[in-house]
């Protein structure tokens, strides 16, 4: 699959830029799926509503690829998910465009930080044993480069425990263990990120399913239509941060931090949201 090769190398650098959402039709080997690859930024929600303008995405999967992004933002876009009853599994699309109609998930494929939150919003999930899927403390985005020597304020701190407060609420929402919480809090930005291994994707209500098949189906029982999966190539291991920059523009080269709100001063303001430390 030489076309498939040269759209999985281009997704790893579409990872490093804004969440983008795209329809992959495979018909009439499988009924087709909404790929999600990308940082989750502040305009993510509005453009998924767009994206499923005059679409019929009620039980659609969504396949994810993605460093995570904004605590909010993808808070607000989980529920989305949710409110769809979208099918959630991690991997890289890949349409080859030499056989129109073919279409693969490669499940080599990463999701990390606030991608994890978004997995959880499927009504069913899927993990290929390939995928890895990480986790991170939230922090403050401007000061994780080297948080230790970074100087925080009362309201920082107000900021970050209010964000796990509205994503421990969002966790039990979606069904989500309290482990998932705790596995991720307990992670400091200085350190790697924390690979979830296959018990502790179950321990945290990650995954529902541990077949393929139901999140990807076949449009029928031939073993022809089966969804092809290849091997990918390991992606990077760019972190993901909080950021509390408004107007910082997205990070095209790095996928390590993601705008958020200013921090209010004086008390004029709302708080700004913060961004998971991946």
């Amino acid at each position: 699959m030489a076309g498939g090769t040269a759209q999985a190398n281009s997704t790893l650098e579409e990872r490093k830029l804004p969440m983008k959402f795209s329809w992959i039709a495979c018909q009439p080997n499988c009924r087709g799926w909404v790929s999600a690859v990308g940082i989750i930024t502040a305009d993510s929600p509005r453009e998924f509503d767009e994206f499923a303008r005059g679409r019929q995405l009620n039980g659609a999967t969504i396949v994810l690829d993605s460093s995570g992004g904004s605590v909010n933002d993808a808070i607000a876009l989980g529920r989305r998910f949710r409110g769809l009853g979208v099918l959630t599994t991690v991997g890289t699309s890949v349409a080859n465009q030499a056989a129109q109609g073919r279409a693969s998930v490669l499940p080599d494929a990463y999701c990390e930080s606030m991608c994890v939150f978004l997995l959880l919003s499927g009504k069913t999930r899927y993990v290929p044993p390939a995928a890895h899927v990480r986790v991170h403390q939230i922090w403050m985005g401007d000061r994780a480069d080297d948080a230790k020597a970074a100087s925080y304020t009362a309201q920082d701190l107000m900021i970050v425990e209010r964000d796990i407060g509205r994503l421990a609420k969002y966790t039990f929402d979606m069904g989500g263990a309290g482990d998932l919480l705790a596995l991720s809090l307990s992670v400091p930005p200085w350190e790697d990120l924390h690979e979830l291994s296959a018990a502790e994707l179950r321990l945290t209500n990650l995954i529902t399913t541990d077949a393929v098949a139901d999140v990807l189906p076949r449009q029928d029982n031939s073993k022809d239509n089966a969804i092809p999966v290849a091997e990918a190539k390991p992606k990077n291991n760019d972190r993901f941060v909080s950021s509390t920059m408004e107007g910082e523009a997205p990070q095209a080269a790095r996928a390590t931090k993601t705008a958020e709100a200013v921090v209010p001063t004086g008390g004029s303001a709302a708080p700004a949201p913060v961004q998971p430390a991946q």
